[in-house]
């Protein structure tokens, strides 16, 4: 039988690119016994190995992931700097026999126009062919029509999906839903969907967008906010542990 906390170990390590290598060792209170390492993809030694296998504990391992995460996600707090603009040179005067003209200062360039500050607010109908857009960057196969649809739906259940608008056009999308368990006190909030614009990334819209479902889920009386994220998606799991969600559970799913 697998131990459950080193299968999640093992998943841990391939989201970051890595192989958990475990120690062959199977006699308790023998030397390596329970002593695991990690590699990269062509077998390299990156942490706790040496010419024998491995050496290092399940503890050292899961706190050089974290780290490891934690610092995948750091660009996303980098704030835009925005280039600065050359000056224009004064043209060349010809050579001739008449006074020179004063020189004349270059008026200073005008700064650019500020973009204006994005906003979170619940969706409308007329937001489904953009919302259509952003989630099929996360390679979900549906069109305009059903967007709509689901919309409609989400409006008579209370639920309205949170978008973030940056000069008036949607550049993220987060939806949140409540439910009532039998075994919890308490309503559960659970974000379903969580998309940024490749465009608008990296400036913290976000964090905008979970801050805002955090907050619709205090209102619903939800006592825990549960997160759905696909297995691939690494660096959306690293934004979801810096922003102090862990991981509890694993999914599955079947087709019907």
């Amino acid at each position: 039988m697998s131990d459950p906390s080193l299968d999640a170990l093992a998943e841990s390590a391939r989201n970051r690119g890595l192989k958990l290598v475990r120690s062959r060792v199977r006699t308790p209170g023998k030397r390596r016994f329970g002593k695991v390492g990690l590699t990269d993809a062509s077998g390299k030694a990156v942490l706790g190995m040496d010419e024998k296998g491995p050496t290092a504990t399940l503890e050292q391992v899961e706190d050089y992931l974290r780290n490891l995460g934690a610092k995948d996600w750091g660009a996303s707090l980098d704030v835009a700097v925005m280039p600065r603009k050359k000056k224009p040179k004064p043209a060349r005067q010809a050579a001739n026999d008449a006074e020179p003209e004063p020189k004349r200062e270059a008026p200073p360039p005008r700064p650019p126009k500020p973009k204006s500050k994005p906003k979170v607010r619940d969706a409308k109908p007329s937001d489904a062919e953009r919302l259509t857009e952003l989630i099929r960057t996360l390679e979900h196969e549906i069109d305009e029509k059903a967007v709509r649809k689901n919309l409609a739906r989400l409006k008579k259940a209370g639920e309205l999906p949170l978008v973030a608008v940056e000069d008036k056009k949607v550049v993220g999308l987060c939806v949140v839903h409540r439910m009532v368990t039998l075994h919890r006190p308490a309503p559960v909030g659970r974000i379903t969907i969580l998309v940024v614009a490749e465009e608008a990334q990296k400036r913290g819209i976000g964090r905008m967008l979970v801050d805002a479902a955090e907050q619709w889920c205090r209102d619903q009386d939800c006592a825990i906010l549960e997160v759905t994220s696909n297995d691939r998606l690494g660096r959306a799991h690293a934004f979801y542990r810096h922003m102090g969600y862990e991981r509890t559970s694993i999914r599955f799913c079947k087709k019907l």
